[in-house]
């Protein structure tokens, strides 16, 4: 039996080191338990611009082939784009990327057919067990290998969750973060009114001017001063497989998820009206209440992109947000995308005739710690700890343990993937928020 580390098996992806963890001789094992397991004649692969991503794409596609799998290749893509290719040829896919992780990272994301999720529980764990045990089985013959680009279609699909005719010559800074956006915007600005200002458009897989990260505030601190700088109507960083975005508004204000999400939505019901929403257990008070405000019908889910698919799918929603920047699109098969929000923030934008920081101010009714994460060796006993500390509030265990005060509410979650738990804290005033934040994070700590 091969050694592997069970570890790089996350809840959604696959994810390590290269090449201790993740290399080619695994992946093309992955190649063959993904085909086995999946029984389908044909799949479509895509890499980002990872140094590593190359040879990891080739190794699997190799598996695949010999499984006995027909492969179309799409090479460099976002992992949004991965998702279209699945959608639009109707085929399950394989995107590798290690998304915002340091450089010495990769690793592969996978769905079914029409971009439909496959975490550990839904396959991943049997592929798994298929690689670490060597039981897969013998191929029945070889599949064939075709090259099929995809960027001039993706980028039509998205135009069409617009009206581009409205959308003004905007001033639009953009960090790519030498990820895939560098490929991506470019193409999709060529058809827009729009003054685009590009920074980090290099695909550099070694991210020489910083993480592709932009959920840290550290790697929004550039965009916020080149906003400025370039007295820009909005910043947008998208991380390193482009398929989350954030937002630095005209002022250089970093703009949260949650607040991007209830401006989006606001948008969506005005087009669409009485339509459900989804929205994860992290999202501000705002999010539901925006829901509520323009007659659609809220959904709380639990973080994480195969629990928002599933329950787009099962309700029919027309949109998902993430606090996390991930925003899913029901006619974009039901799957995230970064491209898709940013583009509809622009037509946000040119149709209110105002710049975004006055947009927004009608949201920023609340104030929120933001995710802060602390090592703990027991959780499930500091977890415990914490529900009998604040039994008084209301309490909902729908992802981790969230409680509900009438002015502020917490949630506690373990990680999927560290000794970690995630607090988010949010308040209706500053001063209250800083002493929440302060109060739990002694238990926590403690």
């Amino acid at each position: 039996m091969k050694r592997i580390n069970p570890g790089i098996f996350k809840a959604y992806d696959i994810r390590g080191i290269y090449p201790d963890e993740v290399n080619e001789e695994i992946m093309m094992d992955v190649g063959r338990a993904f085909v086995a397991f999946l029984g389908e004649e044909k799949i479509v692969v895509g890499r980002d611009m990872r140094l590593s991503s190359p040879a990891l794409s080739r190794a699997f596609i190799q598996g695949a082939l010999e499984q006995g799998a027909d492969v179309v290749d799409i090479g460099l893509c976002s992992t949004d784009m991965l998702y279209f290719a699945s959608g639009v040829l109707n085929l399950p896919g394989a995107m590798f990327t290690a998304s915002h992780n340091p450089k010495e990272y990769n690793g592969a994301k996978f769905c079914r057919r029409l971009a439909r999720p496959i975490s550990i529980d839904t396959g991943l764990g049997e592929i798994k067990r298929m690689v670490l045990e060597g039981d897969i089985p013998e191929p029945s013959g070889r599949g064939s290998y075709s090259e099929e680009p995809m960027l001039d279609r993706y980028v039509e699909h998205v135009l069409g969750f617009v009206d581009v005719k409205v959308i003004k010559p905007l001033r639009v800074v953009v960090d790519a973060g030498n990820g895939m956006a560098g490929m991506i915007v470019p193409a999709l600005f060529e058809k827009l009114p729009c003054e685009l200002i590009p920074y980090c458009f290099e695909l550099d897989g070694s991210f020489p001017h910083h993480q592709p990260n932009p959920i840290d505030p550290a790697n929004i601190k550039l965009l916020s001063t080149w906003v400025k700088e370039n007295r820009a109507d909005v910043g947008m960083a998208f991380d390193g497989d482009a398929d989350r975005v954030f937002l630095v508004d005209d002022m250089g204000e970093p703009i949260s998820g949650s607040l991007t999400n209830a401006i989006l939505i606001s948008r969506i019901l005005d087009r669409n009206p009485s339509e459900k929403i989804i929205y994860n257990a992290i999202n501000s008070w705002i999010v539901p209440e925006t829901i509520k405000a323009k007659g659609g019908i809220p959904i709380k889910e639990r973080v994480g992109h195969s629990f928002i698919k599933q329950t787009m799918l099962d309700t029919g929603a027309i949109f998902a947000g993430e606090h996390s920047g991930h925003y899913y699109f029901r006619d974009n098969y039901n799957a995230d995308s970064g491209l898709i929000a940013a583009l509809m923030v622009l037509e946000i934008i040119s149709i209110e005739g105002r710049p975004l920081s006055e947009i927004l101010k009608p949201y920023k009714k609340y104030h929120a710690s933001g995710e802060i994460n602390s090592r703990v060796e027991d959780i499930p006993g500091k977890l415990v700890e914490i529900e009998r500390r604040y039994s008084d509030g209301e309490i909902e265990h729908i992802d981790g343990i969230s409680v509900f005060y009438p002015d502020w509410w917490f949630n506690v979650r373990p990680s999927n993937t560290e000794p970690l738990i995630r607090l988010n804290v949010e308040a209706k005033t500053k001063e209250l928020l800083n002493e929440k934040v302060q109060e739990l994070l002694s238990i926590i700590r403690s």
